[in-house]
Order: C-alpha cells, then sequence, then structure tokens
C-alpha cells in the first residue's frame, strides 16, 4: 500500500454504453488539421504530415449517454470555439505499431468536443509560443459515452456534424479524413508509447466557430448517435 501525502487525485473515466463499468482516461492526444475543407479554412493546403498535441486527463468533460452535459465557459477567453471530432480510446497500447494493425488497439469510439480558447491560441502563435493556454483548460476535452468497438464496428465513413442553436455549423464525412485512425495511431506510436486508456481525437470538419455562455451543442457521428452540451 503506497502512503502519499496528499490524497491522490481520482482517475478520470468515461461511461460506456451499455455497462456499469468505466473506461479509465490516460492521455488525450489530438491530431490537427485533419480534414482537407478544415485545413483550407485554417489556410492550408496539401497533405502534410500529422502533428499532435495533448491534453491533460482533468480537461475531460465525460457525458453519459442521454445527458446535457454542462460546459463551463474557461477564463480569460472571449472568443472559444467548438470543433467536433470522433475520438479513439484505445485498449491496449505498444510502439511503432503497423498500420494494418493500429485497429487492433482501438477499444471503442466517442463522439467528443475539442474546445479551443481561440484567442490565446492565436496569440500564442504569433509569438511562437506553445499552445497549452488555448487547448488545456477545464472541459476542453468533452466527450460523450464510448460505444465499444466489438459493437460499432470500424467507423471509417459516415456522416459528422455539430449543430449550435439548431442551426449546422459543421458538417462532414469520416471518410474525408486526411489520415485514417489506423495510420493516425501508427504515426503518433512512433514517437510516443501508446497504452491502454489513451484517447485521440481525430480531426474536426470544415465550419469551425464560436460558442457563448447559454449555447447549446448537439453533436452527432453515424454509428455513435448524439452528443448534447450546454455552454455555462
Amino acid at each position: 500500500m503506497v502512503d502519499y501525502v496528499i490524497a491522490p487525485p481520482a482517475v478520470p473515466t468515461l461511461p460506456v454504453v451499455g455497462e456499469s463499468g468505466r473506461f479509465p482516461v490516460r492521455r488525450i492526444y489530438c491530431v490537427g488539421r485533419n480534414y482537407a475543407a478544415h485545413a483550407r479554412e485554417m489556410g492550408f493546403t496539401g497533405r502534410e504530415d500529422p502533428f499532435f498535441f495533448c491534453k491533460p486527463g482533468d480537461a475531460l468533460l465525460a457525458v453519459p449517454q442521454g445527458s446535457v452535459g454542462e460546459m463551463a465557459y474557461p477564463p480569460q477567453s472571449r472568443h472559444v470555439d467548438h470543433e467536433i471530432e470522433l475520438v479513439l480510446a484505445l485498449g491496449k497500447g505498444g510502439r511503432d505499431i503497423p498500420a494494418e494493425q493500429a485497429l487492433e488497439h482501438v477499444w471503442g469510439y466517442a463522439i467528443g468536443l475539442d474546445m479551443t480558447r481561440r484567442d490565446l491560441q492565436s496569440q500564442a502563435k504569433e509569438v511562437g509560443r506553445p499552445w497549452e493556454l488555448g487547448k488545456t483548460f477545464e472541459h476542453s476535452a468533452t466527450v460523450g459515452a464510448l460505444q465499444p468497438r466489438s459493437v460499432c464496428g470500424d467507423l471509417e465513413a459516415g456522416a459528422i456534424w455539430l449543430d449550435v442553436n439548431g442551426q449546422r455549423r459543421q458538417s462532414g464525412d469520416l471518410s474525408q479524413r486526411i489520415w485514417t485512425p489506423a495510420e493516425t495511431i501508427a504515426f503518433l506510436s512512433r514517437y510516443f508509447t501508446l497504452e491502454a486508456g489513451d484517447l485521440i481525437f481525430t480531426g474536426t470538419p470544415e465550419g469551425v466557430g464560436r460558442v457563448e455562455r447559454g449555447d447549446h451543442l448537439l453533436g452527432h457521428v453515424d454509428g455513435l448517435g448524439d452528443l448534447e452540451v450546454r455552454v455555462v
């Protein structure tokens, strides 16, 4: 038994559809500009190597199936953006994972919102500083209930969209990703030792936009259902 000098923090977890047990979360990786239309929207063209940033586990806001999550509007920002994404949850890890074996490491899938303090991110970019202030705040990784891969299969194609206050903001198809989930896992595993419990946000389609306090967000991925969140 380890004797801690302070109480250890709770392990962040996600609910699982149809299960009483929860999925423990270790690290959260996010791949940037992984839809061509969104890359053009952000001023980039061509197929570049994927790049990643991380969020801490305590950035997680877990939203059970059928519930409305309450995402706290973050401090020190006047411009917060939504980014709807498919999230992979790894059930086993490894290094230098071959792409043809990568999906065997996926335990399940979920709908996620990569929330971004865009003003703080832009300020950091202008002076060549890291993005942490823009990307790693509490509730910046809002994720719905996990659907086991054994139930939903692999989600290579299908609609992904986000409505804000009943108006469609983002709309795309999972097949429009530049890097597939298998390629993303394989590439990421060249730089990190991936482990069970890791989450990977796989990029967002075009239409990224601003949210305000009181906004109602409804996200959808075919095969996973909906994620409903209110900004408070």
